[in-house]
């Protein structure tokens, strides 16, 4: 949009307003230009207005280089600027919707454009009931919010303005940078000088800041400084990236229970087979138990698999295990890791089967295994001369 570059002004009587002034502003921006007085701010206006000419350097505007341009076409630029005076710059005689028009008719709109349009731009400043008062009758935030349409009703590309805020105080100061906020969030750049810096700290833009002629600060120059350092250069990530060693290749492993794809839920004939390949699990009963965070019912449901005649896929959807909890734990149970270990049946002594009159059932082993307190006359009495009728009797 606005390009300097090496920009030197030089007054005939010596004064050096600027001196090689470099920088560019983008379309639709905002821009604080900031300094103490002398600075050389209303010469970085003056410079971009075309009124004045720049002694050594190149200013382009939108594609147009400001030293080829002739000065018959210097209107034909400024007709793609507003300027914002800090006097006001009004026309007393004229009412409010006249000097907003004004600006309308010299650049040849017809009568139907100007009556359509002063009535919009004064309504966006606030001022659409003042139209029919003069100047005079105004306050100086309401004349200046009249220079304000008066900038603002041909649609220009650039706002510039020159110490908007220098003749009204801070209240209405703060309405007018509002203003401008407003214009600029539709599209239009916009430069604003000021020496006020508590105004140009509550707004968040780019801020130019001019001292003795040169520029010697700009924020948007700064955060791409920092933007870049915060940036790692590519030798950087290269480094970060490396290993330090190369790692040891090794044999590939067999694939994870919870690796094992399953469909609809319940595992597939397939992913049994897989985990039947498995190797044993180095992870202990109560690892794996944690891992896949089954509940007891499941795991006993489970457990119960192999020796159920019961379909796999149904015993699965009855515990409603996820194949990961069922992958993981028939991984377990086909290590001979066990979760509880059962209790062995322990067969019934002699003297209980005795006391059920179960005589055939008695063995070696458990009329050995019976306690001191055995009761031989609880046994039946069998003459010697009798045969034997029973294994027991032969026992005895």
């Amino acid at each position: 949009m606005i390009d300097f570059e090496n920009v030197s002004k030089t007054y005939p009587n010596g004064t050096n307003a600027l001196h090689n002034v470099s920088l560019h502003i983008d379309k639709a921006e905002f821009v604080f230009i900031v300094g103490a007085s002398g600075a050389g701010k209303s010469t970085f206006l003056k410079l971009i207005m075309r009124e004045e000419v720049p002694t050594s350097g190149e200013i382009t505007i939108n594609g147009n280089r400001l030293s080829k341009l002739k000065k018959r076409h210097v209107p034909y630029l400024r007709r793609h600027m507003g300027i914002v005076f800090q006097d006001f710059r009004l026309i007393d005689k004229m009412n409010v919707f006249d000097n907003v028009a004004f600006a309308m008719r010299a650049v040849g709109e017809n009568t139907a454009t100007v009556k359509k349009r002063v009535p919009y731009v004064l309504d966006l400043v606030g001022l659409k009931d003042k139209m029919k008062c003069k100047p005079s009758e105004l306050s100086g935030g309401e004349q200046q919010r009249v220079s304000l349409a008066r900038a603002l009703v041909n649609n220009p590309e650039i706002i510039v303005a020159d110490e908007p805020t220098g003749n009204i105080d801070p209240e209405l100061s703060h309405e007018i940078i509002e203003l401008l906020t407003r214009i600029n969030s539709m599209g239009t750049t916009v430069l604003v000088v000021t020496h006020e810096h508590e105004l140009v700290r509550e707004f968040n833009q780019r801020v130019i800041t001019i001292d003795k002629g040169e520029v010697i600060s700009d924020s948007a120059t700064m955060q791409r400084v920092y933007a870049d350092a915060e940036k790692p250069d590519s030798d950087t990530l290269i480094d970060s990236t490396a290993p330090a060693e190369l790692p040891v290749e090794e044999p590939a492993a067999a694939p994870a229970a919870e690796d094992v794809p399953a469909a609809g839920g319940a595992a597939s004939e397939d992913d049994l087979s897989v985990l039947w390949e498995t190797p044993e699990a180095p992870q202990t009963a109560e690892e794996l138990t944690d891992a896949v965070a089954a509940k007891p019912e499941e795991i006993a449901a489970v457990e119960a698999l192999p020796a159920s005649e019961e379909p796999q896929e149904v015993l699965t959807d009855a515990v409603a295990a996820t194949p990961e909890e069922i992958a993981a734990i028939e991984a377990l149970i086909q290590a001979e890791q066990p979760l509880e270990e059962k209790p062995k049946e322990v067969p019934p002594s002699a003297e209980e089967l005795i006391a059920d009159n179960n005589f055939d059932e008695i063995t070696f082993d458990s009329a050995y295994n019976a306690p001191e307190s055995f009761e031989t006359e609880a046994l039946p009495v069998v003459s010697k001369d009798a045969e034997p009728q029973t294994a027991a009797a032969d026992r005895e």
